[in-house]
């Protein structure tokens, strides 16, 4: 039997639209070859998500994914910066995931918005850094959010920047449910 290649760490990060996406895509390609698949949301609390209507009738014992955080979106009323301190404690649950799951072999784990984090002071980079070095061998491990530090792009083996040329947003137009939420 060949010697189990070594899991990588990739971070898709950028001011573009698509990096949940990437990681999503990747879940499911990964799903569909029969690797154990798990999906950690950080900060996207409440269940105006079109994806996880999806995601929902895909949980089995080989592809699961939890959802952390406070509600932040209130249709008509939009996005909630401040952070309350049950953000916070959220986000230390969902860290806490991470770890557990260390434990239980999974192939592939996908940290959504985790280099989101650091930025909006939700959990702090030398614990970032510690999931990234205590890392299963042979897990790929997918951290997506804007403002990867670069101590985390540093200890990836792929960083993806994606980067926006064109957007309608600009143009005045609102987040449009099933393409952006």
């Amino acid at each position: 039997m060949p010697k189990q290649e070594k899991g990588r760490i990739h971070v898709y990060t950028g001011e573009g639209k698509g990096k949940t996406t990437a990681g999503l895509g990747l879940a499911i390609r990964a799903a569909g070859q029969g690797l154990k698949v798990g999906i950690i949301y950080f900060d996207k609390g409440g269940d105006f998500y079109g994806e996880r209507k999806i995601l929902d009738k895909l949980v089995n014992d080989r592809f699961t994914y939890h959802a952390f955080g406070m509600p932040r979106f209130e249709e008509g009323k939009g996005f909630r910066f401040k952070n309350i301190p049950e953000d916070i404690q959220e986000a230390q649950i969902a860290l806490d995931q991470v770890l557990a799951w260390f434990k239980m072999d999974y192939d592939l784990i996908i940290l959504d918005e985790i280099n989101t984090t650091v930025k909006t002071e939700l959990l702090k980079l030398p614990d970032i850094i510690y999931i990234l070095k205590n890392k299963p061998e042979k897990l790929e491990l997918v951290l997506t959010g804007r403002y990867a530090p670069p101590e985390i792009i540093e200890l990836a083996d792929l960083v993806s920047e994606i980067k926006p040329i064109k957007h309608y947003m600009y143009k005045g137009h609102t987040a449009k449910k099933g393409i952006e939420y």
